[in-house]
């Protein structure tokens, strides 16, 4: 019998179950709190951003998720390489050189579909209460204020569901931000990605098995080639949309195919094994949400902003959100305070990271731009911009970016993510 709609009452809605939506769960429970995951597919389902970065240790040990990730059959990612369109590797980059290597210096490359549907159980276990192909189709409003959803479960039956916060996970969805016109595209970063996923192709051994593999092609556009278990590989290519689409060219499959002939080393890397056959798309990559949070709502992971996936910053961003979000929500919950302004601190910290990120993005795609010129000049620099790279978005990196300016143009902080309390609302 489907619930009547005032029957149901929670603490936390959280809508969503991907890896944002998952962490703020299973904390939110962890603390005791009565918490509702609504998603809309059935687990496990498909999912792109397969490549964690090292700085992902931290949320997932907070999670208490460490034992499971070493327990897994994931490939152990211990480095970064970049390649030429003629074929020239860089050195790898191992993250141990730098960091811990009991901790943050060992990281995975992770089937997505897997991976959700632990940090699910995780969420699971810890007393969320999960219901999948279960559609939140709006949100419910008093006044200016969010106080719960009206949701479709499998069967075509409707009810409702309350709380004084509701999280929205949906990811690039941005369920919230989208019906409330708080979309904002980057003014740059707004590429198409192709990719697919071969079967037996050339992989290196040993410690190198799981590197992430950045091939440039012309025009600064890219490979990413990720190595998985079960002899899988996740391989894409990124570039703008006039250069992937040159000639008229609109199949997937075809602009695939045509760029592998722009890196020796994607081609040579290719030539064995054999394609699943099946070929993805999207576009528009980069987009932020203008507001972090307003009354009874808050906006979580890529829900809240979207960025290029050059450097694999995706699923950390989501976790940290998540962590940060639940501790804004628990101690919210707790003072019987729930209000925008709450939430200015976890939008700051959010934004700090996402633009610290960009920046490097915007450099990379710069094609006069290489951070080997960096650092000859400046040596130190080097450290920063593995910091950077790994996920520690938190950092100052003022320095940084007073160096890379020296090369190329670097953008300011867009405008974003701050609270829409009661003295905007009004305007």
């Amino acid at each position: 019998m489907s619930p009547s709609p005032s029957s149901e009452n929670y603490d936390a809605i959280i809508i969503g179950a991907g890896p944002a939506g998952s962490s703020a769960g299973a904390l939110l429970a962890e603390y005791g709190h009565r918490v509702l995951i609504l998603e809309r597919e059935k687990f496990p389902r498909y999912h792109i951003g397969e490549s964690l970065i090292p700085f992902t240790f931290q949320p997932l040990q907070r999670l208490g998720m460490i034992p499971k990730m070493k327990g897994s059959h994931f490939v152990k990612k211990y480095s970064v390489r970049f390649v030429q369109p003629e074929g020239g590797r860089s050195q790898p980059f191992y993250f141990f050189n730098r960091y811990d290597k009991d901790t943050i210096a060992q990281s995975w490359q992770v089937l997505r579909s897997e991976f959700d549907q632990m940090m699910l159980d995780n969420a699971r276990e810890k007393g969320a209460d999960v219901r999948e192909e279960s559609s939140v189709t709006r949100l419910i409003m008093d006044g200016e204020a969010v106080v719960g959803v009206a949701v479709t479960d499998r069967a075509g039956r409707t009810y409702e569901v309350r709380a004084p916060i509701t999280l929205d996970c949906t990811g690039k969805e941005a369920f919230a931000s989208n019906r409330n016109g708080w979309r904002e595209r980057d003014p740059f970063l707004n590429k198409i990605a192709v990719w697919t996923y071969y079967k037996d192709s050339k992989r290196a051994e040993g410690l190198d098995e799981g590197e992430t593999t950045v091939a440039f092609i012309p025009h600064k556009g890219w490979f990413w080639h990720i190595p998985q278990h079960n002899g899988m590989v996740s391989v894409g290519v990124v570039a703008d949309g006039k250069y992937l689409t040159r000639d008229g060219v609109k199949d997937p499959q075809a602009m695939f195919e045509r760029e592998i002939d722009e890196n020796l080393w994607i081609k040579d890397h290719l030539s064995v094994g054999r394609s699943t056959g099946e070929y993805w798309v999207t576009s528009e990559y980069s987009r932020h949400s203008r507001y972090c949070a307003a009354p009874g709502l808050a906006l979580v992971g890529d829900a809240f902003a979207f960025l290029d996936p050059v450097f694999s910053s995706g699923v950390m961003l989501a976790l940290k959100s998540g962590q940060l979000v639940a501790e804004t929500v628990h101690a919210g919950l707790v003072d019987g305070d729930l209000s925008p302004e709450r939430f200015a601190d976890y939008g700051a910290a959010m934004r700090t990271g996402v633009e610290n990120m960009r920046k490097l993005v915007y450099a990379f795609y710069n094609p006069t731009f290489s951070f080997k010129q960096v650092i000859d000049r400046y040596p130190e620099a080097g450290g920063d911009i593995t910091d950077c790279l790994s996920g520690d978005l938190s950092k100052d990196f003022s320095r940084l970016w007073s160096q890379f300016r020296e090369f190329v143009p670097i953008p300011d902080d867009l405008p974003y993510g701050e609270p829409l309390v009661a003295t905007v609302a009004a305007k």
